[in-house]
């Protein structure tokens, strides 16, 4: 009866304790809007009361039991008939019989395991939410609503910079360094790039942070590619000698951690995309890893004068065509040795007469960016970039 309309209906109502304290977050909806919900973290407690109000007063409604559930599921978009639930908590609420008045049931979920981050993607949701189901006989009457779940991390032990030397065979040579390979989410990405040898004539470079989001495997294997910023670093063309800072200011972008793996259905990793571009509009480009991590802890403040101090005496005070104030011991560009910086990522190498050799950057008109897993250019002897124009 109440299904074609005639019966008695309830309404369901879930209130999550402290939700005046409580923070909240936003997330991406699947149609790109921008919701907000309350923010829990791992090992917290999910508890509230389910409040049940009947439609019709003086009129029953019957029921074969109510229940809560707490569930964490991913949702491939290209398989949405299956959801993945990687938590599923249940209790009952009430057994089977019927409801003459309204009625308020409290509920909780202790000490609640939430091992991933919430995340909305191109082709991946990963969710959390608590869902009340009043079981009836023609159509149950179910309530949902979401949670945003964060990650936090502490500081990474190892956080080496990264330090690498790309070119086109005897047209340019460049050398960038970033300060660190791991940033949190409101950190600042710090480096400089210097130009060894310019025998092209560029007109501007820029740098893009981009999110490679790859779901599924096999042949239902997806990778999708967003470019979240892009920031110019120069403007104009370069000469031998030149050094061209970079500050990347991440708060103000819409960021996750890298997930990598996440219960062997999606990763999303980042990557520093380094774009020059000629006067006749050819792009040449190099990529780089980094990892993001969502800060839990607060810094001392003697550690964070400490890490401003380090920043200064490594790169605050590199200037135009001076490289002699960089402090990794290395001499000018016409020789010298390389000095190593603590097990940072480089790759400049000679071969066994002396010659140097370095990464290649790759022309877009010769792959695309989302090509390999080093973004572009394969590690070892120096190629030429040459193709129609």
């Amino acid at each position: 009866m109440s299904f074609f309309g005639f019966g008695q209906g309830a309404e369901i109502d879930i209130v999550l304790d402290g939700t005046e304290n409580r923070k909240m977050a936003e997330i991406k909806s699947e149609d790109g809007k921008k919701e907000r919900h309350l923010l829990y973290y791992d090992g917290e407690t999910v508890s509230g009361k389910v409040n049940v109000t009947l439609k019709k007063n003086g009129s029953r409604l019957e029921h074969q039991g109510i229940k809560i559930e707490f569930i964490g599921q991913i949702e491939l978009y290209y398989d949405r008939g299956n959801h993945h639930e990687f938590t599923s908590l249940v209790k009952e609420l009430a057994r089977p019989g019927e409801l003459s008045n309204h009625v308020s049931y409290p509920f909780e979920f202790l000490n609640v395991e939430k091992p991933f981050e919430s995340y909305t993607g191109s082709n991946v949701r990963l969710r959390y939410f608590l869902r009340v189901t009043i079981v009836r006989r023609l159509s149950d009457v179910v309530r949902e609503v979401d949670l945003i779940v964060h990650t936090l991390s502490s500081y990474p032990d190892m956080n080496n910079s990264i330090k690498m030397e790309v070119g086109i065979e005897e047209c340019l040579h460049i050398e960038f360094e970033y300060n660190k390979s791991k940033y949190h989410l409101k950190d600042v990405i710090v480096g400089k790039i210097y130009f060894l040898l310019v025998r092209i004539k560029i007109k501007h470079m820029e740098i893009a942070i981009i999110r490679r989001e790859t779901t599924g495997s096999g042949p239902n294997m997806y990778t999708e590619n967003e470019t979240i910023a892009k920031y110019e670093i120069m403007d104009g063309a370069p000469v031998r000698g030149e050094s061209i800072p970079i500050r990347v200011f991440l708060a103000g972008y819409d960021l996750t951690p890298t997930m990598r793996d996440i219960n062997k259905k999606f990763s999303v990793r980042y990557f520093l995309n380094l774009v020059l571009m000629d006067e006749e509009d050819r792009r040449y480009f190099k990529q780089q890893e980094i990892t993001l991590w969502r800060k839990g802890e607060k810094t001392p403040r003697k550690g964070i004068q400490q890490q401003q101090q380090n920043l200064t005496a490594r790169f605050g005070s590199v200037s135009i065509g001076d490289r002699s104030n960089s402090t990794d011991g290395r001499q000018s560009a016409g020789g010298g040795e390389d000095g190593p910086i603590g097990g940072e990522q480089t790759a400049v190498r000679e071969d066994g007469e002396g010659h140097r050799h370095v990464n290649a950057m790759t022309r877009e008109d010769e792959g695309s960016e989302s090509g390999g897993e080093d973004g572009g250019g394969s590690f070892g002897g120096v190629k030429g970039i040459h193709g129609s124009d």
